[in-house]
């Protein structure tokens, strides 16, 4: 093995203990029914509020409760109704946010910076509620005997497989950087180590646990790592640049070895909503 090139930039004990934790979690949440839905609805409600006082912090008035009920509407909707009332949560959502900044100071105080702070509003709600509810919604998805905890299970892999090729291929031979201005750290060959074994782990995933046989499975499964290594990689550099617009370099102390909870779903969030669209090709295959 070459010896590394780059450091790992962070306390590998802590994470990988946090991460044996995390997948604890999201492990019983598949074999307990039901119960998918609440565990991304608390992540989903955790993350809004990390992001808020960040916001805060940095000078933005943001309604915390606009937000936060806003994104569970959201997410809640999605289950009977799928993106027909992810769509109308948003669109209530968003409502909401703008209502609430335009009389944040009362009837008789002009807001502030309005424009400024309801856009940034409108980011976090599309950011964090909306790409979740796709995380979400991926327990809904069925294909014959196949169920809905499979789905979520190909999507955490894949995940899984991205994060790991990225940093393996990042430490041992990043050399060339991708957006040195967003996000110094991040290479290219990271990011081709991050495509590579996503790619494998979704033909893999999608012929071998959503059962998709043939040419049809495989290139399904590779467009899915395809898509979702892209996703979570434009999801890293659209953090890298939030907390470096915000000055901060963690967005809290939430979990040991990853930093806050949004340090860890900031990928995945993005990832989530093109493996839906992706694995909801299967009903036609």
């Amino acid at each position: 093995m070459p010896a590394p090139r780059n450091g790992a930039g962070r306390n590998l004990k802590q994470a990988i203990g946090v991460g044996v934790v995390l997948g604890a979690l999201v492990l019983t949440a598949l074999v307990t029914p039901h119960a998918w839905y609440p565990l991304v609805a608390v992540a989903v409600a955790l993350a809004t509020y990390e992001v808020w006082r960040r916001l805060t912090e940095g000078g933005y008035v943001l309604s915390l409760a606009t937000l936060v009920v806003g994104g569970q509407v959201m997410m809640w909707l999605s289950w009977p109704f799928g993106t027909t009332g992810l769509v109308a949560g948003f669109v209530i959502s968003v409502l909401l946010l703008m209502v609430s900044r335009l009389f944040h100071h009362g009837r008789h105080s002009p807001p502030h910076n309005y424009v400024r702070d309801t856009a940034v509003g409108v980011f976090v709600l599309t950011w964090i509620p909306l790409f979740g509810s796709f995380a979400a919604m991926l327990s809904t998805l069925s294909r014959e005997d196949v169920s809905g905890s499979r789905f979520i299970f190909t999507f955490m892999l894949c995940v899984v497989a991205s994060d790991v090729g990225g940093y393996c291929a990042g430490v041992f031979f990043g050399r060339h950087p991708m957006a040195p201005a967003v996000s110094p750290k991040k290479s290219w060959e990271g990011f081709v180590g991050s495509l590579v074994f996503s790619m494998v782990c979704g033909a893999a995933s999608v012929v071998l646990i959503l059962r998709v046989d043939g040419a049809t499975g495989v290139v399904l499964g590779v467009a899915l790592g395809l898509g979702l290594a892209v996703c979570a990689t434009l999801g890293d550099l659209v953090e890298s640049q939030f907390k470096r617009d915000l000055g901060i370099k963690d967005m809290s102390h939430m979990l040991p070895g990853h930093g806050g909870l949004m340090d860890r779903l900031d990928g995945m969030l993005p990832a989530a909503m093109v493996t839906w669209v992706v694995l909801n090709m299967l009903n036609g295959a």
